[in-house]
């Protein structure tokens, strides 16, 4: 099992994810709720592909943490 930090973020009408450990890994949806599912399948794919091409799963390096101001 893979654990990768994935980032969300409301775009005009609807929401965008993207994993900053998976360049070009990215998915869009409706609601929050959607985009999280939709992304969840687009790495299963990406990782998929990349085990088909015989290239390295990689590691996650990314953490993301809030800043109180």
């Amino acid at each position: 099992m893979h654990r990768f930090l994935i980032v969300i973020e409301k775009a005009g009408n609807n929401y965008s994810v993207y994993s900053p450990d998976l360049p070009g890994c990215a998915a869009t949806g409706a609601t929050r709720e959607e985009a999280e599912k939709n992304m969840h399948g687009a790495i299963k794919m990406h990782i998929e592909g990349m085990v088909e091409d015989k290239l390295p799963i990689p590691e996650s390096q990314s953490f993301a943490e809030y800043v109180a101001v």
